[in-house]
């Protein structure tokens, strides 16, 4: 996180609750949860001017993330997307997960690679209990095979704690695509 987004249009300064919801409810996915609790917790709904940035935003919505117990935490990473998954794609994917993974031409996939990640994405399930999470822009689908590759054999408590970790930077960069 390096340069200040600033937002020009969504300003979480003069949002009520209902539009600062309705704008960044999306950015973890299927969690509006998250921005709800935000929200009032931590101090979104006094929000001031200078607190106008995606990374003003990001602090706020992932102190609830990191602050959740563990049940939401597991819930939040069971609510992303099998990546590679072509069933997927035609059923419940959101616009940004389905843009994600069209930017790593997931959605492109060979017979050869789909069988692949599907086959990592059972195997990586029944060990962890959710599936495998990756910010993916700026992988090509053969970087990201041979990273699901090596993660699979993580311990539960690590991989738990990469999952969130890569939540967290796909919500920051959908934040960072907010005007």
């Amino acid at each position: 996180m390096s340069e200040i987004h600033q937002y020009t249009n969504n300003l979480p300064s003069r949002m009520n609750k209902d539009e600062f919801v309705a704008c960044f409810g999306g950015v973890y996915e299927h969690s509006p949860w998250i921005t709800e609790k935000a929200w009032g917790e931590n101090g979104t709904k006094n929000a001031t001017p200078d607190q106008d940035t995606a990374e003003k935003t990001h602090q706020m919505l992932s102190a609830v993330v990191n602050e959740a117990s563990k049940d939401d935490k597991l819930a939040l990473l069971r609510a992303h997307p099998d990546l590679g998954d072509r069933l997927a794609i035609t059923e419940n994917m959101t616009q940004a997960s389905l843009s994600e993974q069209a930017s790593a031409d997931l959605t492109n996939c060979s017979p050869q690679e789909f069988k692949t990640f599907q086959t990592l994405n059972a195997q990586y399930k029944e060990k962890f209990g959710f599936p495998f999470i990756m910010a993916v822009r700026g992988y090509n689908r053969t970087e990201i095979l041979e990273i699901f590759k090596k993660r699979r054999h993580n311990d539960t408590n690590t991989e738990f704690a990469t999952a969130l970790e890569q939540v967290h930077l796909i919500a920051y960069l959908r934040l960072k695509e907010i005007t």
